[in-house]
C-alpha cells in the first residue's frame, strides 16, 4: 500500500463520504469484505481492534491489499499507545480511538499519523483540536445525534466531523447528518449484513455498499 499523509487520508474520506467500520475473527472472511468494499468504491477502510486475534487478522488484510496503492487501511478501537504502535508496525495508516486519549495524540503527532478521537461534548472536541486532532469522531453517533454535530459546527465551524455508531444507510438519516455539517460518516453493522457474511454472499455485500455510496452522493448533492 502507498503511504498517505493525514491530509491525503482525510481528503479520501471526504471524497467518498463513507468509512466502513468492520471486524471479523476469520481472516479470509474479513479479506473478502475488504476486497468487495473496495470494488464497491470504498477507498478508506477501518478494521476494529476487537477479539483476541484482531492483530493477526489485520496483518492478513495488509498482505491481501499490499499491492493496492489506492486503498487506505486503518485500525479502530485503539485505547493505548502500545496498541497503536503494534498496529502501526503491522501496516495501519491511521488510528481511531473511541475516546479522547492525549497520550496517543502526542505519539501520533510526532509521527505525523492521522489519529481520530471519539468525542461526546463540545469541550472534548475543542480539546481534541487543541492537541492536534485533524478529524473528530462523534461517538456514539446514535446517542449524540445530528443535533450535536450542528452544535459543534455552530461554535467550531473549522472542525471536521465523522459520526460513527448507529448511522443508518437511509436517505433520511444521511440527510440529517450531512445537513448538520459532518464531513463523512462511519458505518458498521448497518452497512454489513450479518446474514450475507454468514452465507459468504460477498457479491451482494458489494452491491449493497455500492447502493449506499450512490445514495450518499445523492444526499450530499442536495445539501
Amino acid at each position: 500500500m502507498k503511504s498517505y499523509t493525514p491530509s491525503e487520508i482525510i481528503a479520501k474520506m471526504e471524497l467518498t463520504g463513507l468509512v466502513p467500520v468492520f471486524n471479523h475473527h476469520d481472516a479470509e472472511t474479513a479479506a473478502e469484505v475488504l476486497i468487495n468494499s473496495y470494488e464497491a468504491g470504498i477507498r478508506v477502510f477501518e478494521f476494529t481492534n476487537r477479539g483476541a486475534n484482531a492483530l493477526e487478522v489485520f496483518e492478513h488484510l495488509v498482505k491481501v491489499v499490499s499491492g493496492n496503492n489506492d486503498l487506505v487501511l486503518g485500525i479502530g478501537t485503539i485505547w493505548t499507545q502500545e496498541q497503536a504502535e503494534r498496529f502501526l508496525d503491522a501496516g495501519a495508516q491511521f488510528i481511531v480511538s473511541p475516546a479522547l486519549l492525549p497520550d496517543i495524540a502526542d505519539s501520533m503527532n510526532e509521527r505525523n499519523i492521522l489519529w481520530v478521537p471519539g468525542c461526546g461534548t463540545i469541550t472534548e472536541v475543542n480539546t481534541a483540536i487543541n492537541i492536534g486532532a485533524r478529524l473528530v469522531k462523534i461517538f456514539p453517533g446514535n446517542v449524540l445525534g445530528p443535533a450535536f454535530a450542528s452544535a459543534v459546527n455552530s461554535v467550531l465551524p473549522e472542525v471536521k466531523l465523522m459520526p460513527t455508531g448507529g448511522v443508518k444507510p437511509t436517505a433520511e438519516n444521511l440527510s440529517d447528518w450531512f445537513n448538520a455539517g459532518v464531513m463523512c460518516v462511519g458505518m458498521g453493522s448497518q452497512l454489513f449484513s450479518r446474514k450475507l457474511i454468514e452465507k459468504g454472499n460477498f457479491e451482494q455485500i458489494q452491491e449493497e455498499i455500492s447502493d449506499v455510496l450512490s445514495l450518499l452522493r445523492s444526499v450530499r448533492d442536495k445539501v
